[in-house]
C-alpha cells in the first residue's frame, strides 16, 4: 500500500504547499495536519515551537508517511535545524528551497524577505542566503497583519494595499529585485505585493519550491507514485469547521472530511 506525504503547519497556510504538491505530484496521497488549537506559532518561544513540532511529526509518523514537509516558515526557521536529524524520514522545510531559487533569480543581489516576526527575527533566511552568496544584501520585514487579512478574505481591499505600502517601503527603497514570500499565507497577496513593488519584482513562492524539492527526493529515493488514485486526509487539533471554511481559499476547492485530533 502506498505511503503518503505528510504535511504540517500551525494552521491553514500550509494548504498553499498542499496545493502545489497536488499540482506537481498528482498521484501522491497526502496527509495534512493543522495545529489550529495552538496557532499562531510566530509568537511562541523557541522551546515551545520545537516541542509542538516534534508532537506534529510524531502524529504524522503514526500515519506511516514516507516524507514530511514542514509547511510553516516559523518551524522551518526555528525548529527544523534542531529536530531534522532526529528522525529517519526525510523532512523538507520551506526556507532552503526558497533561498536557492531567490539567489538564482536575483540580478542585482538585493533580496527582500517578508514573513512573521518570529521568522524575520530568527534571521534564518539571512544566514542561508549568506552561506550561498555573501555578496547578496538581504532586507527583511515582518508583515504581521498579512495573515489575518488573508484569513478574512481581504485580498484586494484598499486597507490591505495601504498596509502593504507601509510594510514594503523599506524593500522598495533598497531596490530589491526579488522578494521571498516567507509565510505560506502570502502567496494569496501576490497581486497586492506586485501593485506596490511593480511587475518587474520577482516573487519567490516557497510553496512551489518546497513541492519541487519533495518531488526530487521521491524520485531520487525511487518512491514516487506514478499510477495511483490519490487520497487527501486532513487533521486539525481544533476548529474543523473553521478550517474547512478557509480551506477553499488556499486550496482552490472545498474539502469535506476534516478530523479533529489530540496532539498531546
Amino acid at each position: 500500500m502506498p505511503k503518503a506525504i505528510g504535511v504540517f503547519d500551525s494552521g491553514v497556510g500550509g494548504l498553499t504547499v498542499v496545493r502545489e504538491l497536488i499540482r506537481q505530484l498528482p498521484n501522491e496521497d497526502i496527509v495534512y495536519l493543522g495545529d489550529t488549537a495552538r496557532v499562531p506559532y510566530g509568537i511562541k518561544s523557541k522551546e515551545t515551537i520545537v516541542r509542538f513540532s516534534i508532537e506534529n511529526i510524531l502524529f504524522l509518523l503514526k500515519q506511516e508517511v514516507k516524507l514530511i514537509c514542514v509547511a510553516c516558515n516559523t518551524v522551518s526557521s526555528i525548529a527544523l535545524p534542531v529536530i531534522s536529524s532526529h528522525f529517519r524520514v526525510p523532512i523538507v522545510g520551506v526556507i532552503s528551497p526558497g533561498v536557492r531559487e531567490a539567489a538564482y533569480a536575483t540580478k542585482n543581489k538585493r533580496i527582500g524577505v517578508i514573513g512573521t516576526k518570529a521568522t524575520t527575527n530568527s534571521r534564518a533566511y539571512e544566514r542561508e542566503i549568506e552561506a550561498l552568496d555573501p555578496q547578496i544584501k538581504v532586507i527583511s520585514r515582518a508583515c504581521p497583519l498579512f495573515v489575518p487579512f488573508v484569513e478574512e478574505g481581504w485580498l484586494n481591499q484598499r486597507a490591505v494595499l495601504d498596509v502593504a505600502r507601509v510594510y514594503l517601503k523599506p524593500l522598495k527603497r533598497a531596490g530589491v529585485d526579488t522578494i521571498i514570500l516567507g509565510c505560506t499565507h502570502y502567496p494569496l497577496l501576490k497581486a497586492v505585493i506586485r501593485k506596490v513593488m511593480g511587475n518587474k519584482t520577482i516573487l519567490i513562492d516557497s510553496a512551489k519550491q518546497a513541492a519541487t524539492e519533495v518531488k526530487q527526493i521521491l524520485i531520487h529515493q525511487g518512491i514516487l507514485e506514478s499510477n495511483h488514485k490519490p487520497a487527501l486526509s486532513f487533521y486539525v487539533s481544533d476548529g474543523p469547521a473553521w478550517f474547512s471554511g478557509l480551506a477553499k481559499r488556499f486550496l482552490g476547492h472545498s474539502i469535506k472530511n476534516v478530523t479533529r485530533v489530540s496532539l498531546t
